[in-house]
């Protein structure tokens, strides 16, 4: 049996601590996206869920990233922030029409991340997972819940999700429920415990045992040493796996995303021509990027 793809990837790509930790000198704000594209396999984008994109952004996003490349984009928060779930047609409708299509083949899994507040409630579950369209404009479509209340550890969700074969997102935290049971035909998982005395995030070997569990979810296998909530296990296809270093010392997510993707054998591709003036540019403050330094706090990814 053939295995799934396993990408590696973190949350965004403008984040000011990252310019001591991740980006030379040399490459200026406005092309970190590239440089961030081509040292990881994802990336999670967090600004779909605070505002509408539009189209042209997601081009740009589309063209200045490797063809093999893929964004996971996080649902819009008036998407997930209401109480009644399956009243969220409209909002849904407006989210998908966005401009997404224009990142095409690069248009990874939507994230529909539930408020730690969100209860389990069946009826309301399913008529939301009824909504969620399998295809945007000749694109498939796939689809990753995360619950983060601990009402839905239990038997009757995960019944229900995999019936609408929708991927559950594996929380590695002890802040929201943290379970391993595969839903869907691919696997999510986010990293959330990355350490800042840590160089890579995490100790070695667990970012090794990560990359075990990555290879075992791609050949269709599920690791023994996870939390699961079914009796049952899902049937054993290879599935694609998406690994993202999300929370925790964020400052060391990209380290430790690099040195997962080192254990896969991931040679990262050349970079992008050098622009005139790119190189000259003086190097950003310490923690902050050249034009970040005045507004850090300006969320573009």
């Amino acid at each position: 049996m053939a295995s799934g793809r396993i990408r590696v990837g973190i949350g965004g790509w403008d984040y000011a601590p990252w310019r001591d930790t991740f980006y030379p000198a040399s490459v200026p704000q406005k092309r970190q996206l590239e440089y961030a594209s081509r040292h990881v396999t994802s990336i999670e984008v967090n600004g779909t869920f605070y505002r509408l994109q539009t189209p042209d952004t997601f081009a740009k996003w589309r063209d200045e990233t490797p063809d093999d490349f893929m964004f996971s984009l996080k649902a819009s928060r008036f998407i997930m922030n209401r109480r009644e779930l399956a009243a969220a047609g409209e909002s849904m409708e407006k989210f998908f029409k966005s401009g997404m299509a224009q990142l095409g083949v690069k248009l990874g899994p939507i994230l529909w991340q539930l408020t730690p507040f969100a209860h389990f409630n069946a009826a309301d579950l399913e008529g939301f997972l009824k909504l969620l369209p399998r295809e945007l404009s000749g694109l498939p479509l796939r689809h990753v819940l995360e619950v983060r209340h601990k009402s839905f550890e239990q038997e009757a969700c995960i019944d229900l999700i995999r019936r609408y074969n929708v991927a559950t997102v594996l929380a590695d935290t002890a802040k929201y429920p943290s379970f391993a049971d595969v839903t869907g035909d691919f696997v999510y998982a986010r990293l959330m415990s990355a350490e800042s005395a840590q160089p890579e995030g995490y100790e070695p070997k667990v970012l090794a045992r990560w990359v075990e569990r990555g290879n075992l979810w791609a050949a269709g296998t599920e690791p023994d040493d996870l939390p699961r909530i079914a009796k049952t296990q899902a049937p054993a296809v290879a599935r694609d796996v998406f690994l993202y270093v999300i929370n925790g010392a964020k400052e060391r997510a990209p380290a430790a995303a690099m040195k997962m993707l080192e254990h896969l054998g991931f040679k990262a591709p050349a970079a992008p021509a050098e622009e005139p003036g790119d190189a000259s540019e003086p190097a950003a403050a310490p923690g902050k990027s050249k034009t970040a330094a005045k507004r850090s706090t300006k969320k573009k990814s």
